[in-house]
């Protein structure tokens, strides 16, 4: 799907690089100093350690532009499990402002980043595009691989290593 998803939008004029992993944000990148890994990753322990796993539909193309615009990205809408991803993100907020550290956005768009490329490409990646683009996702006969999925750990990816949360 994501392969007929580039071609579609290479006959726009838009070249799109895969993302290499696929994820749902729930915090902005920060920096966090080498000696607070550990600490940070054992408060996110301790928040999210009554947090249930939940379903996730995201099956709505969207496309988002980093604040920067240096970057566009084609994404999934999370349409179903938002509230629970806003409750993960209130508890990952009070971890990050114990560290005095940058929250996530006022009103998140939560989504799953399919792939990018470099600069602010909306405008050719909507209405007609977006169209076609819908089009793919909606007759992909696997999509729902993609786009329902269960959310049964959180990631804080730290540097190159990954440390995984799981839920109950």
């Amino acid at each position: 799907m994501l392969e007929e998803l580039r071609s579609v939008a290479r006959k726009h004029g838009v070249g799109l690089t895969r993302m290499e992993e696929l994820h749902v944000s729930l915090s902005q990148t920060v920096v966090l100093r080498h000696h607070w890994i550990q600490p940070f990753v054992q408060s996110l322990r301790d928040r999210l350690s009554s947090v249930r796993r939940f379903l996730c539909v995201a099956d709505r193309l969207k496309v988002y532009v980093n604040q920067e615009k240096t970057r566009t990205f084609l994404g999934l809408e999370v349409l179903s499990g938002q509230q629970q991803l806003l409750e993960v993100v209130s508890e990952v907020d009070k971890s990050l402002q114990e560290f005095s550290l940058e929250t996530f956005y006022q009103n998140p768009s939560f989504h799953l980043s399919l792939a990018w490329c470099v600069g602010d490409v909306t405008e050719p990646l909507q209405d007609t595009c977006l169209l076609a683009l819908q089009k793919v996702v909606d007759d992909f006969e696997d999509s729902d691989v993609l786009t329902r999925f269960y959310v049964d750990e959180i990631c804080c990816k730290c540097g190159n290593k990954v440390k995984c949360i799981p839920l109950h």
